[in-house]
């Protein structure tokens, strides 16, 4: 039976009020980002949704919840779907009520991908900057946005106090449970991220929709874009292998896309889209099981 708390699905306004929490902790180079006492002004009217959305994530994104997810999701029943249609279908995810966008889904991951192509990176790069979010459809199939979007972390083992308002996984029922809340948990010592569970969410459910066909950079960078705690913080090298150590080098050059490229200028999807096609069809199946 689902709480009270889990049934409040949207504490944020938009999926975008997180990315825009985000750029205040890591604003662009030479920009000053705010304070750690204005950053933990909990009773700031912008940051009541967010800091909602976190006490929910550091709740629930349990070792327990994760498997659950994989085990539902990972089957890709849902739908399937055409790639620009399933780009489309991530459209219906426009938040009509916030005043502070006006571009959608679609325009964000056009911008993205064109400002990497704009620096004359490899084509699935590219194609990496243009599907990164496309994992946002979860909200589509009935998640909460608390298993949908957030910074992203290890769980089975001791929640880090580098990831954001860490005081909330006094909450989360891993953190009393002696299998869960040591600095290893299940995990040893440099086991390498492959054998490690994220919280679940878009980045991790893209991974799996897009392992089988992209090369091992772009995987790094749609799986761990969102973990804040270790590419900001290395919150978590005691986990790392060395070879992830040496991939994450990708994950640092693929965000500054990802968080700095919004721009009001809004892209012409009709001259782009068969530029795009053109990628998806070179790299991925001429359809998508979500």
């Amino acid at each position: 039976m689902e709480t009270k708390d889990q049934e409040n699905n949207t504490p944020l306004p938009s999926l975008e009020s997180w990315e825009d929490d985000v750029l205040q902790r890591y604003p662009e180079p030479g920009k000053t980002a705010k304070s750690k006492e204005e950053f933990r002004n909990y009773d700031s009217p912008e940051l009541t949704g967010v800091r909602e959305f976190y006490r929910l994530n550091h709740k629930y994104q349990t070792y327990h919840n994760v498997l659950a997810k994989k085990e539902n999701f990972l089957k890709f029943d849902k739908k399937e779907i055409p790639w620009w249609d399933a780009m489309e279908f991530l459209n219906t995810l426009v938040d009509d009520s916030d005043p502070d966008t006006q571009l959608d889904q679609l325009q964000h991951l056009l911008q993205t991908a064109e400002a990497i192509r704009a620096d004359g990176h490899p084509d699935w790069f590219i194609l990496t900057g243009f599907i990164h979010d496309l994992g946002k459809v979860l909200c589509l199939f009935g998640e909460p946005q608390w298993n949908v979007v957030g910074d992203t972390f290890p769980v089975g083992c001791q929640f880090s106090d580098k990831i954001v308002y860490p005081d909330f996984f006094a909450d989360n029922p891993d953190a009393n449970d002696p299998a869960f809340n040591t600095k290893y948990g299940v995990y040893s010592h440099q086991c390498g991220l492959d054998n490690v569970h994220m919280s679940w969410g878009h980045d991790e459910y893209l991974y799996h929709l897009v392992k089988d066909h992209l090369p091992e950079p772009a995987l790094y960078m749609i799986r761990y874009h969102s973990f804040y705690a270790q590419h900001r913080e290395n919150a978590y090298d005691h986990l790392l292998s060395a070879h992830d150590k040496e991939m994450f080098k990708w994950v640092d050059k693929f965000n500054p896309y990802d968080l700095y490229s919004k721009s009001p200028v809004t892209p012409v999807v009709s001259e782009l889209k068969p530029y795009y096609e053109d990628l998806i069809a070179k790299y991925l199946p001429a359809t998508v099981k979500l």
